[in-house]
């Protein structure tokens, strides 16, 4: 597989969750939230080691794994579907309607 969309990403997540044993019932959810954020953890310690731009980002798809892995998850004990590319792309939307660096606080020309 190539390319893929972030609703394919999740089932793929899903099925390495299923085929690896990892948790897989609703008492996880709040772990798999907790290891997204280890991971970025892990990814910010990756570039301020000043390691290679593939050990970075492989840190941060694994963030995305573990994010993939929630959603999945809440589907399967909810009952839900959740479109993933579809959220990603109304928040892309949302976004860019928005005024420039909206969000910050501070003059950060100063």
């Amino acid at each position: 597989m190539e390319k893929c969309t972030f609703n394919e990403a999740k089932k793929l997540v899903r099925e390495l969750v299923e085929t690896k044993g990892f948790p897989n019932d609703e008492s996880a959810l709040t772990q798999k939230i907790l290891w997204a954020f280890v991971e970025l953890g892990e990814a910010a310690d990756s570039y301020k080691k000043g390691k290679d731009w593939r050990t970075v980002s492989e840190e941060l798809i694994d963030a995305i794994f573990y994010i993939l892995d929630f959603i999945g998850l809440v589907e399967k004990t909810q009952g839900i579907e959740i479109d993933v590319d579809r959220i990603f792309l109304e928040k892309w939307k949302k976004n860019m309607e928005r005024p420039r660096q909206y969000g910050q606080k501070r003059d950060l020309s100063k």
